[in-house]
């Protein structure tokens, strides 16, 4: 659907007030740099000196046509609303005006695909305006203040892997983001995937800036012999903390370290922010993997809108490369 106009473009917004125009740190203009540098946009308004609602996105272009979405290792993305009314009929009234105004001043595109963060509960302005709406889940700890109740909402299978890793590994922390590079990359490896969804080099970009802000947290288990089993990769925010990468070692699966890391993830997290996300999956040992750690479940949006031959044509291309692989 190639039917929007294009309008002035916003890049330059200060995040250092309480009201700062973001959902989460996916939104925050260092996190863009890092994983579109020179390539993110964004559209907003604003109403007396400050911004009421702001759009961020990545536009690309494929087959001759710009396609808007959202670059890797990027959870959500998309629109950001300012509260303006404590009167709930007003509020869902007010972010329909500004989801509609975002919309029209989007550069004319022909492909729209993100997943908007799970703050944005009112989907229906984009439903109107042609946009198909499905819902994805991610699990979410939300309140990270008290340990005791957290671990005791484990499921006895994660209790008991958690036990069982911490009487064969240790966990620490390293600034060898190649050593996770590598663990993930096999982890990819033993399911069969090749293509891997992003780059080192983005991995990297990733690391680089989150490491300059205190953000980041690398921790990986090792036993007494020296050899890795596993490794995590967290990020966080004032808000939020995002189990963003993780990898191990497919002949070492059984030690139960990746649920240790998980759960000393979660630790650090809550010494440095306010709730934990696992940022979901929709393959079921993945699920049925996170589900353990008591986390709730939490929908957001994906948010899509695209020509059905052009549908047609990106399927026909995935389905040539993957037979090519």
């Amino acid at each position: 659907m190639d039917l929007l106009k294009s309008t002035s473009h916003i890049r330059s917004v200060s995040t250092s007030t309480p009201e700062r125009p973001s959902n989460c740190l996916f939104e925050e203009e260092w996190w863009l740099d890092a994983v579109a540098p020179g390539a993110w946009d964004a559209v907003q308004i604003n109403d007396g000196g400050r911004v009421s609602a702001r759009l961020t996105y990545v536009p690309k272009r494929r087959f001759g046509l710009t396609h808007i979405g959202q670059p890797v290792l990027t959870q959500t993305l998309g629109p950001w609303y300012l509260k303006g009314s404590d009167k709930y009929a007003s509020e869902i009234g007010r972010q329909c005006e500004m989801a509609a105004e975002l919309l029209s001043r989007l550069p004319r595109f022909a492909v729209f695909s993100q997943n908007f963060h799970r703050n944005i509960e009112n989907w229906l302005p984009y439903q109107w305006a042609g946009f198909s709406v499905v819902p994805r889940m991610s699990y979410v700890l939300d309140d990270l203040s008290s340990l005791d109740r957290i671990w005791s909402d484990f499921d006895s299978n994660t209790r008991k892997a958690v036990r069982k890793a911490q009487r064969l590994v240790q966990i620490s922390q390293t600034d060898d983001v190649e050593l996770l590079i590598d663990l993930n990359r096999k982890t990819f490896m033993r399911q069969g995937i090749s293509n891997l969804p992003f780059l080192p080099e983005e991995v990297r970009r990733i690391d680089r800036a989150c490491a300059s802000r205190q953000a980041r947290k690398i921790l990986i288990a090792k036993d007494e012999k020296g050899a890795v089993h596993a490794a995590a990769y967290l990020v966080w925010d004032d808000r939020c903390a995002y189990y963003l990468i993780g990898g191990g070692d497919p002949q070492l699966r059984n030690s139960g370290a990746g649920s240790l890391l998980i759960w000393e993830a979660i630790q650090h997290a809550a010494t440095v922010t306010r709730s934990f996300d696992f940022e979901g999956s929709t393959l079921e040992p993945i699920e049925r993997f996170f589900r353990g750690f008591g986390a709730h479940q939490k929908n957001y949006m994906s948010v899509r809108s695209a020509h059905r031959a052009i549908d047609l044509a990106l399927a026909l291309k995935k389905a040539f490369s993957a037979n090519r692989g």
